[in-house]
């Protein structure tokens, strides 16, 4: 699907995108371009300048992407929901038991891409990403059937933890991409390699990349999900609930 979707043969682009529009909410009067080469090229689309306000409080952490929530809160010890009934732990996301300590009894939120969104994530806050691990693994759909049928899905799925340093108060904070049916990669753009499955993982990654409050770091070949886990003594925003669309640059929690 991703190398079709890549087609640049122009009836093929232009059929392709007018079923997508037919079959779904697209809408591309934000996108910094009319024309594209293929359905790819307007899968991962640019938005016009300041078509996403950032909040410029210094106490709020934005949201990365455009996303409705999904299932989000208070992590209970280092176990989450990926929906009601359906518990997962960090270590067994991150493979990582010290990392999931590092966010015990915090806050977390799980934020879905559906396909006709604004595909690409940005800095939630000024921060600096010291490393990314990147897990091969399944590519099970992210939609709520699935969510509620197979156990610890976002544990089976490929991902990649960004784990980043926030400059206010030097805490940490771990963004988890979660790559999904006809999503088999992500790409970092501080990184210089497309993260997909010939990277067998755990592989990790170290870096060095500052980001600024909004500044955009990477996207999804079609879209997916972005977990967002943050330490204890962060709370959601008022906003954040089960349902609620939220966009690029919206409060998604609040600091200590």
């Amino acid at each position: 699907m991703g190398r079709f979707s890549q087609i640049e043969q122009p009836w093929v682009r232009d059929l392709s995108i007018g079923l997508w529009r037919f079959f779904s909410d697209l809408d591309l009067s934000e996108a910094k371009k009319s024309h594209f080469r293929s359905m790819h090229d307007c899968f991962i689309r640019e938005l016009k300048d300041g078509a996403r306000p950032i909040e410029p409080n210094p106490a709020i952490l934005v949201s990365p992407c455009d996303a409705i929530v999904g299932a989000c809160g208070a992590i209970a010890g280092t176990t989450v929901y990926q929906i009601k009934g359906f518990p997962y732990t960090l270590a067994d996301l991150f493979c990582e038991h010290d990392l999931a300590d590092t966010h015990r009894n915090g806050r977390y939120a799980t934020l879905r891409l559906t396909s006709s969104m604004y595909h690409r994530f940005h800095a939630p806050y000024d921060c600096r990403v010291d490393r990314v691990t990147y897990i091969s693994g399944d590519t099970w759909n992210v939609n709520p059937i699935a969510l509620r049928r197979v156990e610890k899905l976002f544990c089976k799925n490929e991902r990649a933890l960004v784990r980043m340093k926030l400059a206010a108060g030097g805490h940490t904070i771990m963004l988890v991409p979660v790559a999904a049916v006809l999503v088999a990669s992500i790409r970092l753009k501080f990184l210089d390699a497309l993260l997909g499955l010939q990277h067998r993982g755990p592989n990790i990654i170290a870096c060095d990349a500052s980001l600024r409050k909004g500044e955009e770091m990477g996207w999804f070949q079609h879209g997916s999900t972005i977990l967002v886990f943050a330490p204890e003594g962060f709370s959601l925003h008022e906003d954040v609930r089960e349902g609620a669309t939220i966009r690029v640059g919206q409060p998604l929690m609040r600091l200590p």
